[in-house]
């Protein structure tokens, strides 16, 4: 079994959490060719259990599960206190307090039985790897693994915990930071380097992620040594996608120029479009994730029913001007066409 086993053209849809990575667009996009993905992140096992059956029902191809890696770090009550004080401002103005921040596991055991359950094809991980002994599991239920990387440092650890492939995720990706650690550490690297360093340490088949919006990217990227290309931006505004409506107008909006790498949702460093939200509150915001997630997360909802895009999380990748509204499966063949006359037209030096 390998990668290419689950597509006809080497593209992943990338699994964005909050809703947008739901089943029609997993299913449309695994349609269409490529390899869908849905996200348990957020969600109880009954319902990401719930939404594999829905995606079956849409699509007989493969498409692929993705798991946060649970963290058991600990923050000083205070810190916590203090940044929920600086948000009072924003939640009163929205007519709501902020959340109760809190650490959890995501419901990582239940949804493990799950993924087993289902014999679900393709699994990915983020924030981090599991032992061995999980992927091993997993991998004797059928399961391909594939671990998300920000690093050559967690390529290697990926590779010896047993992954079949990694994603290394660039710093242009939109969306949260898969590194193992939630710190500020590690290098952040762009990502043909990290490609390149990668390859030079770990045997595996890589997938490369972040800010790939066109299908010449796409094509440089299997030229340097890519086996897949994983998309995440470029679905957002496709009818299918579950992104709310605002998010997908913030990706058009003239008032938004720029996307930042900030805290100050989730506690963890994630790039979005830069609004108020981000400008006021990115550089008081502590490093606890998940706890800060659940303290924004009323303000977060109030703000999107109230249609106010300056206070919401618009998770978007550098190259998200180049967001287009069509279908899912229109994207995936544009996408393949435009790699394949890149490919075919390649200059010679």
């Amino acid at each position: 079994m390998t990668l290419a086993t689950f597509y006809t053209y080497p593209i992943i849809q990338a699994p964005m959490a909050g809703g947008t990575a739901n089943p029609k667009l997993s299913a449309a996009v695994s349609n269409a060719g490529g390899l869908g993905f849905l996200v348990a992140g957020y969600k109880t096992a009954e319902e990401m259990r719930e939404e594999i059956k829905q995606t079956r029902k849409l699509t007989s191809s493969p498409f692929g599960v993705n798991l946060f890696v649970p963290s058991d770090d600990t923050i000083e009550p205070a810190i916590l206190g203090d940044y929920a004080g600086r948000l009072e401002n924003t939640a009163k103005r929205l007519a709501v307090s902020p959340g109760e921040a809190r650490n959890d596991d995501d419901d990582w055991d239940n949804k493990l039985e799950v993924i087993i359950d289902e014999h679900i094809p393709v699994v990915s991980f983020t924030f981090g790897c599991p032992d061995s002994n999980v992927l091993d599991r997993l991998k004797k239920n059928g399961s391909y693994i594939i671990i998300t990387v920000t690093s050559p440092q967690e390529a290697v650890k990926a590779a010896q915990a047993g992954a079949n492939a990694l994603c290394l995720q660039g710093i242009e990706a939109g969306g949260h930071r898969s590194t193992f650690q939630n710190n500020d550490d590690a290098e952040d690297f762009s990502l043909l380097p990290l490609l390149r360093l990668v390859r030079q340490q770990v045997n595996l088949p890589l997938i490369a992620a972040g800010g790939i919006m066109h299908g010449q990217d796409i094509a440089a990227l299997l030229t340097a040594g890519a086996e897949a290309i994983q998309l995440g931006t470029a679905f957002l505004r496709c009818p299918e996608s579950g992104a709310k409506q605002l998010h997908k107008q913030a990706l058009k909006d003239n008032r938004f120029s720029s996307t930042t790498v900030t805290r100050a949702f989730t506690g963890r460093r994630a790039r979005g479009i830069t609004n108020d939200f981000i400008l006021q509150y990115g550089d008081s915001a502590p490093t606890a994730y998940p706890f800060v997630h659940y303290m924004t997360k009323p303000i977060r909802k109030a703000a999107a029913e109230a249609g106010d895009m300056e206070a919401m999380a618009l998770w978007a990748g550098q190259g998200y001007r180049l967001a287009q509204d069509l279908p899912a499966a229109e994207i995936v063949s544009q996408l393949v066409e435009q790699a394949q006359q890149a490919l075919q037209g390649r200059k010679r030096l």
